[in-house]
């Protein structure tokens, strides 16, 4: 038997996916499916939930979710929801972020959307993976969380309230995989690179830049997040932030903002 075939055991697992309408949540939601888990796709647009869901190889085995994950409310909804859709969630991948725009630079950045990025990346991050976990923990079963961070978690990228959150989310990573690990749960981040989905729309000339020739695809990062959430591919990978950026962080060629006048 390949050591890659049945990567996850359906009878006993399920996921849950935040900001699965759309790039890396949405690829990595239809990926998990494709491998028969029961997986929620949880997104804040409603359209694209429904869309990706279409579109996955086993929509039988996707369960929409629609709400704001900067409302606390809201992740407590999700929690009880989930519980009820699919039983206990064992793989947790969060992959929602508010869109991002190049104008919100540190002189321009409203609180509220400073407020927004983090609610949504670092606090939702934190508040689900830690409630996921004590139902794990009580039940003395495995799981495996992946956080999406970001190249700009340790590079600046003119956009404070974004690299903050994911620098805050990388930070976690490693807090909870410090924590978790005695108890089988597995904590690690993908680190995507320019990937042309999502929040991020891309310049084509970007490439030049990236020592593979190419802008990434949400596709991309799909087999790699498999293979780190699986307990089977990756038993004793946790804490591990795992780069996929074509290269792109070999170099570094952003250049202050333009404040205009202040």
């Amino acid at each position: 038997m390949s050591l890659l075939n049945n990567p996850f055991d359906p009878a006993r697992e399920a996921a849950l996916v935040t900001g699965a309408g759309n790039g890396i949540g949405r690829a990595i939601a239809q990926a998990l499916v494709g491998e028969g888990v029961r997986t929620v796709f949880a997104d804040i647009s409603e359209e694209r939930v429904v869309a990706a869901i279409k579109a996955s190889p086993r929509p039988e085995l996707a369960v929409p979710w629609v709400g704001d994950l900067a409302n606390a409310a809201a992740r407590e909804t999700l929690l009880k929801d989930a519980q009820s859709a699919v039983g206990r969630v064992t793989h947790f991948v969060h992959s929602a972020s508010p869109p991002r725009r190049e104008a919100d630079h540190a002189m321009a950045v409203s609180t509220e959307i400073w407020a927004q990025m983090h609610a949504v990346n670092l606090e939702a991050g934190f508040h689900l993976s830690r409630e996921l976990a004590r139902g794990l923990i009580a039940a003395k079963q495995p799981g495996s969380f992946l956080l999406l961070t970001s190249l700009h978690s340790g590079t600046p990228r003119n956009l404070p309230h974004y690299s903050t959150a994911k620098a805050g989310m990388a930070m976690l990573v490693k807090e909870l995989a410090k924590t978790f690990g005695r108890y089988g749960i597995r904590v690690n981040a993908l680190v995507p690179g320019a990937i042309a989905a999502g929040g991020f729309v891309a310049d084509p000339s970007l490439a030049k830049h990236i020592p593979l020739g190419r802008l990434g695809e949400a596709g991309d990062l799909a087999p790699l997040a498999l293979a780190v959430l699986s307990n089977r591919v990756s038993a004793y990978v946790t804490g591990s932030a795992i780069t996929i950026d074509g290269g792109l962080s070999l170099t570094n060629w952003f250049e202050p903002p333009e404040l205009g006048e202040i």
